[in-house]
């Protein structure tokens, strides 16, 4: 690592979460805390995130939105039902219809909250430690320049690649070795659990998809440099896997929003196309790339 990667890593990297949930709710300082699940047919899962938030972080807290994205099970019941307050994603922001992906609901979950600190979990975790939301936190509420925690994690024994997945070590971690090396250091830059001040999400584009993970990363570091980022380490991680198809439409956005914010925006527009059998023949499955960005709600809502 560089020097300037390195003192970073050393600065901003914790290898474990030092601060209690009592020293965190007194360093809020009359902030407000929000976490915010998106979610779409999680009901095996979600309820268990929402009652590991509950129990490890219900007086640091304020409130836990499930943001649900059209969900044909359970879901929004299971949510509530765990303690959530859960919120259709056609609900927020009536005016502007919705857009498929997780970067839209994400981008929506702003309008529906109020936290001064926004925390993001993934709904399909296993297992989830009620450590999370305060670990990511701890950054935020104790030092001043991070406004972008990210989560970082190994996975299960017997659960392929302990450390970072397909997507982030084939596609994301080459990419921005390339075109951001400044952020080689940032162990899981796809990692969906990460907290972030919302002055900074409001400011900022929103990618479509599962572009939005690496999209809010590199605009943190445009906007702040690798002082607005801090990474903690969450422990164990564990959610559902996806087959190789689905990662590979994954990728595609992911490159797109990479792309986008590097300087090389029409780089990223083209459709995706996989292959498959027919009867003996190869046929092509196309991939659309989620639309342009969503602007900064701050836009939308008229604010300077």
């Amino acid at each position: 690592m560089t020097d300037e990667v390195g003192e970073w890593f050393a600065e901003r990297t914790w290898q474990r979460a030092p601060w209690s949930v009592g020293e965190l709710v007194e360093a809020k300082a009359g902030r407000s805390v929000s976490v915010v699940l998106p979610a779409l047919d999680e009901q095996a899962t979600v309820g268990s995130v929402v009652a590991s938030v509950l129990a490890g972080a219900g007086s640091l807290v304020d409130e836990v939105v499930v943001v649900d994205s059209g969900s044909t099970d359970d879901t929004a019941r299971v949510a509530r039902r765990a303690g959530a307050r859960v919120v259709a994603r056609e609900d927020v922001l009536p005016g502007v219809p919705p857009r498929p992906g997780k970067g839209e609901v994400l981008w929506r979950s702003l309008a529906a909250t109020t936290g001064d600190l926004v925390v993001f979990l993934d709904a399909d975790l296993v297992d989830p430690d009620p450590g999370f939301a305060p670990a990511l936190l701890g950054p935020l509420l104790t030092e001043q320049k991070p406004v972008l925690v990210k989560g970082f994690y190994r996975r299960p024994p017997g659960k392929g690649d302990e450390h970072g997945g397909r997507v982030t070590e084939l596609v994301a971690r080459p990419l921005l070795a390339a075109l951001r090396p400044e952020l080689r250091g940032v162990v899981q830059p796809l990692g969906g659990e990460y907290a972030a001040r919302r002055e900074f999400l409001e400011s900022v584009p929103f990618a479509g998809g599962y572009g939005i993970d690496i999209g809010l990363l590199l605009d943190a570091h445009t906007r702040y440099g690798l002082d607005g980022i801090a990474q903690v380490n969450l422990g164990v991680r564990d959610h559902r896997h996806h087959g190789l198809a689905r990662l590979g439409a994954m990728a595609r956005e992911v490159t797109a929003a990479a792309l986008a914010r590097c300087g090389h925006p029409t780089a990223g527009s083209a459709p995706l196309w996989q292959f498959r059998q027919s009867s003996g023949r190869w046929l092509p499955r196309v991939h659309d790339v989620p639309p342009g960005d969503r602007p900064p709600l701050r836009e939308v809502r008229g604010e300077p």
